[in-house]
Order: C-alpha cells, then sequence, then structure tokens
C-alpha cells in the first residue's frame, strides 16, 4: 500500500469519526436535559372536600387520587390492589359517583366532593352497609372490603335514580334489584376470597329485600 492510499485511509476515519461525535455530541446534551425535565416534576394546588373537610395539597400533577387520600392525607382505608382499575380496591365516592381512585387523577377534582370509606362510619356509627357486611360476613381478610362497602353504597344509589346496567332488560325503564343487576354493577370488585353471596346478602338487606 503506498504512502497516499495510507493517507487517504487515515483521512477517512478520522471524517468518519468526527462525524460520529458530532452526531453523538447533541443526543447526549438533549438526554440530559430531558432527564432534568423529568427529574422536575410539575407542582399543581387543588382544592376538594374529603369526607366533609376542605382540603388543600400541593402536588406533583402525575400523582393519583389514591396516593393523594393514602401518602398526601393519610387516609389508608382505600387499598392500592391492582393499581390498574381492575380490581376496585381504591372504589371511592367521588360527586356520588363511584370511581376507581387509582386511575384519576387528584388534579382533576378541583372542587369536588370526594368520600372514602372513613367517611362513611366509624367504629361504633357505622354505615347501615358497613353493618350489614358484618352481619353477614360479607368479607374473610378485609383487604377489598372498604372498595366492596363503597361501591355497594353507589349501586344502590344508581338503582333508586333509575341508571341502567348491561344487563338492563330496558334503557328506558327503572331497572329491578335483582341477582343479574347487582353482580353485573359489583363486577368490578374483585374479592379473592370468594365472599361474594355474602355480599349479596348485605346489600340486598339494606334495599329492603329478602336475602
Amino acid at each position: 500500500m503506498s504512502g497516499e492510499d495510507k493517507f487517504d485511509i487515515s483521512r477517512r476515519a478520522v471524517l468518519l469519526g468526527g462525524g460520529a461525535l458530532a452526531g453523538a455530541g447533541p443526543g447526549r446534551a438533549a438526554t440530559r436535559k430531558e432527564t432534568d425535565m423529568q427529574d422536575s416534576p410539575t407542582m399543581m394546588e387543588v382544592s376538594f372536600s374529603v369526607n366533609g373537610e376542605a382540603r388543600r395539597l400541593r402536588l406533583d400533577t402525575r400523582t393519583s387520587l389514591l396516593d393523594a387520600l393514602r401518602e398526601h392525607l393519610q387516609l389508608t382505608g382505600s387499598k392500592k390492589g391492582c393499581d390498574h382499575g381492575q380490581c376496585g380496591a381504591c372504589t371511592v365516592l367521588v360527586q356520588g359517583r363511584r370511581i376507581n381512585s387509582c386511575l384519576s387523577l387528584a388534579v382533576m377534582h378541583e372542587g369536588d366532593e370526594i368520600t372514602t370509606i372513613e367517611g362513611l362510619g366509624q367504629p361504633g356509627e357505622l354505615h347501615p352497609m358497613q353493618a350489614a357486611f358484618l352481619h353477614h360476613d360479607g368479607f374473610q381478610c378485609g383487604y377489598c372490603t372498604p372498595g366492596q362497602i363503597c361501591s355497594a353504597v353507589a349501586v344502590l344509589a344508581e338503582l333508586q335514580a333509575g341508571i341502567p346496567s348491561h344487563v338492563s332488560p330496558s334503557l328506558t325503564e327503572a331497572p329491578t334489584l335483582s341477582e343479574a343487576e347487582l353482580r353485573e354493577r359489583m363486577s368490578g370488585n374483585i374479592c379473592r376470597c370468594g365472599a361474594y353471596s355474602n355480599i349479596m346478602e348485605a346489600m340486598r338487606e339494606i334495599a329492603g329485600e329478602p336475602a
């Protein structure tokens, strides 16, 4: 190989190497900038009523309602089960309607009225649904029970309001308190201990139906 050929190879290598470094430099800088942005969360203030008490929090905008209740307000009755909205253990009432609090951002609830299991009743002053769950053994391990009770309260309110479900025979007539209706409406609340029949009995008692 001649000296000129060696020079050409060396020049080509230098040019290619320099181009690679030039291309990599901004990429690394952009990555560092993105990382810095991720490490600096956007904070926002949110005000809502929780169990009848006005609360104001400054939160990372990514904070779920469940984490706001548990980690910031120390209301640990609402449980974190799957954290994907599939088990219902985190069910709370917002404006009287049940939601999976793990799927909802806290900052979305400015001005809302939120009720957790602690707001339904306390030892010595139980909500009727809580008392019915005790009477009918509507639980075993108890982990899912707060969400089950909140959902059960909301289900009876839905039926009273005439809100249909997927199994309601008519969209224009009020749904009935049938086994199919109760099971369909409670299907989003999973009880791994299998206390479903007892939960149905508790709900029927509060609805004024024979168990």
